[in-house]
């Protein structure tokens, strides 16, 4: 499932054609993805200017001229591809043709640009795990999807001061910790294990052992806070990471999986220098976790 890196990468993608655009129609060529359309789902958008683009977590979230914001989710395998005249310029190394599929093609937003040029943005699914939903702004907070979602760890919210307050006297392993949607928002498998590679913390070891006993960070948490907006700014930059389904909305792919210090690399030497040990995969909570055993403790 992308990561929040990858959200925001397609996010960043997206906006130049879809904020302040107008939605000239909607095809919507099912009645559900993972969840069903709500009702009247394109002619609620027709007609409507997009008026800001925004994440939350691992949503994304487009503000219409209406008052309801339109919520899109990825799941597994969904991405967006924009078409307008430059579509055809296409870089070649990391680029791939998947998400082409028209059979997969389940929502096209036909557009007219701020500037006035036509486009199409084009939601491709073949997994169907994505989805789609409009919410009244006013409601937004206090909707299921969100109303128990942690803070964004992106910004400033995420620091020593805020991560001693969530794992104060949590036994929990820090791993865990991290990837509990209720205190940080859109962290993933991926880029926790980088992370905490980055800080030489362990992700088996306690949460709450990141924190005095006057409930004050240790040195190690600011470090992992600074860390952890690192390693997902780092992502960002890199367009994210292509695994299996992420590319951006131009069909480039994400390259920081070429970055991995940790992840998937079970067996290989550590990359920190004068470490000398070997990475290793162990299970938590059905996931892989990748550490080395020696340099994180």
């Amino acid at each position: 499932m992308p990561e929040l890196p990858e959200v925001e990468t397609v996010k960043r993608g997206l906006a130049p054609t879809l904020e302040g655009a107008d939605i000239i129609s909607v095809d919507q060529n099912r009645a559900d993805l993972r969840f069903p359309f709500p009702q009247r789902f394109a002619s609620r958008l027709t007609g409507t200017n997009v008026t800001s683009l925004s994440r939350r977590s691992k949503y994304l979230l487009a503000d219409i001229s209406s008052g309801d914001v339109l919520v899109m989710h990825l799941g597994m395998s969904g991405s967006f591809r924009v078409e307008n005249e430059h579509s055809a310029a296409m870089p070649g190394q990391f680029t791939h043709e998947r998400g082409k599929d028209p059979k997969h093609d389940h929502v096209v937003f036909h557009l007219m640009s701020k500037n006035q040029k036509s486009a199409r943005i084009i939601y491709n699914d073949p997994r169907r795990f994505g989805f789609m939903d409009l919410i009244p702004r006013a409601q937004l907070g206090d909707h299921p999807y969100f109303k128990e979602l942690g803070l964004e760890p992106l910004g400033n919210d995420l620091s020593g001061d805020s991560l001693a307050r969530l794992f104060r006297d949590r036994k929990t392993p820090l791993k865990a910790a991290l990837l509990n949607q209720k205190l940080i928002a859109g962290l993933g498998n991926i880029y926790v294990c980088e992370a905490l590679w980055r800080s030489g913390l362990s992700p088996m070891r306690a949460a709450g052992t990141l924190v005095t006993k006057s409930g004050r960070p240790t040195k190690k948490a600011n470090e992992l806070a600074s860390h952890i907006r690192q390693t997902l700014h780092d992502a960002i930059d890199a367009g994210g990471s292509s695994l299996r389904d992420h590319a951006q909305t131009d069909g480039t792919l994400g390259y920081f999986q070429h970055s991995f210090a940790v992840y998937g690399r079970e067996g290989d030497a550590c990359r920190k220098d004068g470490c000398g040990g070997t990475i290793a995969r162990t299970v938590q909570s059905n996931r892989s976790t990748f550490h080395c055993p020696k340099c994180q403790s």
